[in-house]
């Protein structure tokens, strides 16, 4: 029994190790052979071996492309640095120059100011102004005045001007008008008498010369188109002679044109007269209204002409007043710009 059991654990004893093995992994290592190449000091300095190597040729000249592309790179960040600071520099001696330029001008401002002192107490400064100033503020005060004051009140004139034409005008017209006829009237009136007389003239060879005259003289500007008026003047005329004292009662002319006459009997001297008078009063007033209205109007048209010049001549000085205004306060705005820039470069 004591013999089995010996048994039984020699054999446990290899096939506990058998078991083991079969779960270890199997390693391996494995053993690197170095190649040594052994030159000798001769050799390895050789040129064969150096300078005439075409891998050596190849590493210098990447070596050399390499140096002289990190030398440019290098030269130009050199170069643009030198040129920034060559601007930096140039600035700063700008800036230093016209600090110091204005610094000079403003000390030669302010020596220019005179101080005065009244009794009263009160301070005064007397500053030399320039011609520029000078105009300015002359347009200014000129463009205030004209536009605030003269040039309104102008174009109010000029409005009412026109108001005052428009109305008065065809009032002128009329008058006018009533003149041609007046002076028509006279024309034709004198054509009217000169038809009657030469009617008169041609009875000469009827009556005497002292009836003609005489009846010639009756006539006037008031009867020598009604026939009963100029009637009423030769019965006035030559009642006393034609009387029955008178010697020239038994005349042709008394008996028909003085105590036996009728209206009717001066209608033949009256006719001619009247197509006479309104033959010429026809043309005549025509003519005359023509020339008188036409006048009339010329005469309105150049006022109408001169106040609307003005009024166009104002307004061309208002526009180049408001332009020069402009102009000025466009260059004091751009001044007073440059000074304050000035200033606050003086305060930086």
């Amino acid at each position: 029994m004591i013999v089995h059991y010996i048994n039984i654990l020699l054999f446990a004893l290899p096939l506990n190790i058998l078991i083991r093995s079969l779960h270890k992994k199997t390693s391996t290592t494995p053993n690197h052979i170095q190649n040594n190449r052994s030159l000798c000091e001769c050799e390895l300095y050789a040129p064969a071996n150096y300078d005439n190597d075409p891998q050596m040729k190849k590493v210098m000249e990447h070596f050399d492309q390499q140096a002289s592309q990190r030398l440019r790179e290098y030269d130009e960040r050199l170069q643009e640095k030198r040129k920034q600071c060559k601007e930096k520099c140039d600035k700063e001696i700008q800036k230093i120059i016209l600090k110091d330029k204005l610094e000079k001008e403003l000390m030669d401002k302010f020596a220019t100011l005179q101080s005065d002192i009244q009794s009263d107490a009160i301070p005064t400064c007397v500053c030399e102004k320039s011609v520029a100033d000078k105009v300015e503020k002359g347009c200014l005060r000129c463009g205030g005045v004209l536009g605030e004051g003269v040039m309104p009140g102008m174009g109010l004139i000029d409005g009412s001007l026109l108001g005052a034409i428009s109305v008065l005008q065809p009032a002128a017209i009329t008058a006018a008008k009533e003149a041609a006829v007046t002076e028509a009237t006279a024309l034709a009136t004198q054509e009217g008498m000169k038809a009657v007389i030469s009617i008169i003239e041609k009875m000469s060879v009827i009556y005497e010369k002292h009836q003609i005259t005489g009846f010639i003289s009756s006539v006037n500007e008031k009867n020598f188109k009604s026939a009963a008026a100029l009637r009423d003047s030769v019965v006035n005329l030559f009642n006393k002679s034609c009387n029955i004292e008178g010697g020239d009662k038994a005349t042709v002319f008394c008996q028909g044109m003085v105590l036996n006459s009728e209206d009717k009997t001066f209608n033949g001297y009256v006719n001619p007269g009247i197509a006479a008078f309104q033959k010429e009063y026809s043309s005549q007033k025509e003519l005359l209204e023509t020339a008188k209205v036409g006048a009339v109007e010329a005469t309105y048209a150049s006022y109408q002409t001169a106040i609307i010049a003005s009024i166009v001549a104002i307004v061309v000085i208002v526009l180049i007043m408001v332009i020069i205004y402009k102009i000025l306060r466009y260059r004091r705005k751009k001044k007073m710009k440059k000074k304050l820039q000035y200033i606050k470069l003086l305060e930086e």
